[in-house]
């Protein structure tokens, strides 16, 4: 995403944050929120609110201190005016809206980062940004290698043949280097996942070739290790083909943070939100 589109995006939903008179607490109508984050009608923005209602409850914390439903008079084109359903949105409740939303929507990925912290700095969104973007990447290379798995388990290859077809991907991939070898190279302990440690980048090229294998050995029903071992290096070998037409070779990008690292931040950030935000005062009679 562009750093015009994020300071357009930033400047929008900046507008639209409002704060309580008392309290000066923030927040932001969802009325408002409801296109700039790619809704079209308000029913299927409500089903976004609910579930996000539903994930407030279960982390612990009272869906009534961070959403609050409300009515407000609009004016029709008659001049008329008509009452409607709204809610009044806490900082974090934007935040667990935006959660529940597909990543891949550039408004989605950047609401995500924009109402996890408290700041105003584009930078600092930016940054979370492409802090978030590879723990997507990393969650969907996990569920990738688990549908694959399950699919090979079906045709006749347990975990050792799992780890060994998933092995010669990985050599494919980094141009003869063994899953092994790239551990060595960036110094990982013999038991954690080497997806763990890859750039975003590198996450997703892993991804998509393992992804045609499922599609491949779904559609053309291949059996056993060897038919599904030659299809996930030859779906490996073409990303990496790929990447070399634009002058990147997988196993010279540099190692990143520990994912799992990542993931403790993101945790303690959502709990300093929570904090941050503060909780909507009562209604009055």
């Amino acid at each position: 995403m562009q750093s015009g589109a994020i300071q357009l995006l930033k400047n929008q939903f900046d507008a639209l944050s409002q704060r309580t008179p008392e309290e000066d607490i923030e927040f932001w109508f969802a009325r408002d929120l409801m296109e700039p984050l790619g809704y079209a009608r308000w029913e299927n923005f409500q089903t976004a609110i609910n579930r996000a209602m539903d994930s407030c409850d279960t982390t612990g914390y009272a869906i009534g201190d961070h959403f609050r439903g409300v009515t407000k008079m609009v004016k029709l084109g008659s001049g008329a005016e008509r009452q409607i359903d709204d809610f009044m949105l806490t900082r974090y409740a934007c935040y667990l809206i935006a959660q529940n939303g597909d990543p891949r929507k550039e408004a989605i990925a950047f609401a995500q980062s924009y109402f996890a912290i408290q700041t105003r700095k584009q930078e600092l969104i930016e940054d979370r940004m492409r802090l978030q973007a590879r723990l997507d990447a990393r969650e969907r290379l996990r569920e990738s290698e688990k549908t694959l798995s399950q699919n090979i388990y079906e045709r006749g290859v347990d975990d050792a043949g799992f780890g060994r077809i998933r092995s010669q991907g990985d050599a494919a991939l980094f141009g003869g280097h063994t899953t092994q070898a790239m551990k060595d190279r960036f110094g990982i302990t013999k038991t954690r996942p080497l997806a763990d440690f890859l750039p975003t980048l590198t996450i997703a090229a892993k991804n998509l070739a393992t992804e045609i294998t499922n599609h491949n050995v779904n559609q053309d029903n291949l059996q056993g290790e060897r038919a599904i071992t030659r299809e996930h290096v030859q779906n490996n070998e073409s990303v990496r083909d790929m990447l070399g037409q634009r002058g990147i070779k997988p196993e010279q990008l540099p190692a990143e943070e520990d994912i799992k690292k990542l993931e403790r931040r993101v945790k303690a950030e959502e709990k300093k939100l929570v904090q941050q935000s503060g909780t909507l005062p009562p209604p009055k009679e």
